[in-house]
């Protein structure tokens, strides 16, 4: 479907992988611990998502005017450093497939000044039609856009930790 947006889509990123998402750990997402709580690693992965959508055309003026809406249907968070107060976060994002209707993609969550990676967030976002709520085909445009970035980044490696399954180790 062939859509007439009524609002601007940003310059489309196409980098491997994309490095487009910036955020800082405020300090109300701050548990007893004084780092960063598992709800907002979520939250934070969340926006990330809303970045990439925005590159499709599928962002929060897709809702707004009621075009369409995106949905996520599984996420797994891995923790691998604490993130602290104020901390200035880098995100990059890898799609890992897509079809007529999903995308399947993988976050890194770096902390940004010393560079480590904090934890990583692999998802499933579908399109939605907004009037029946219903999964939809991507419109014409976010189709050519998720096609365009799907170029650069259906040879890289698939990371590490996409796919995990969890579970204890036995011993």
């Amino acid at each position: 479907m062939l859509v007439t947006l009524p609002y601007e889509m940003p310059a489309l990123v196409t980098t491997a992988p994309l490095d487009i998402h910036r955020s800082t750990v405020l300090p109300e997402w701050l548990d007893w611990n004084g780092h960063m709580n598992v709800a907002f690693y979520v939250l934070a992965f969340d926006k990330a998502t809303d970045t990439l959508c925005a590159q499709f055309g599928c962002s929060f003026e897709y809702t707004r005017d009621k075009i369409g809406m995106t949905f996520v249907l599984e996420t797994h968070v891995t923790y691998d450093r604490e993130m602290r107060g104020g901390a200035a976060m880098r995100f990059t994002t890898q799609l890992l497939a897509h079809d007529a209707k999903r995308v399947h993609l993988f976050h890194e969550m770096y902390e940004a000044e010393q560079g480590y990676l904090a934890a990583t967030n692999e998802t499933i976002v579908m399109n939605i039609d907004y009037a029946s709520r219903r999964s939809a085909p991507w419109p014409v445009q976010a189709a050519e856009r998720l096609e365009a970035v799907w170029a650069t980044h259906k040879d890289l490696p698939r990371p590490a930790k996409a796919g995990r399954v969890m579970g204890l180790a036995k011993k």
